[in-house]
């Protein structure tokens, strides 16, 4: 199964397996890692589950659309160039290994 490691603001790391298929930010609030809220639910329309993403993994995963680039812009802590809002990015076993980290502010 793949695996994601959510790195705090405070350095602090959790591994979490997370199933093919299953977003980030959903495996994130099953397993309450502390950081992530996602209000909207999953449907980036919030930045509360804005992660940076580590710069080995941003080619294995699809860009970000419009959508999700104009809330980006206005997520609590600005934006970065590997920014993603976690709900956005699905499991894959090519994503294995997956390390984000989640900016010390989130609305």
């Amino acid at each position: 199964m793949p695996q994601v490691t959510y790195i705090s603001a405070s350095g602090a790391s959790r591994k979490i397996d997370v199933p093919a298929g299953m977003s980030v930010m959903q495996a994130a609030l099953n397993n309450r890692v502390e950081g992530i809220p996602g209000e909207c639910g999953g449907n980036a329309m919030c930045a509360t589950c804005h992660v940076y993403v580590d710069p080995a993994f941003l080619d294995r995963i699809p860009a970000a659309n419009a959508n999700e680039k104009f809330m980006l812009s206005i997520a609590a802590e600005g934006p970065q160039p590997n920014s993603r809002l976690s709900c956005q990015i699905k499991m894959t076993d090519e994503l294995h290994g997956l390390i984000v980290r989640i900016p010390e502010k989130q609305k």
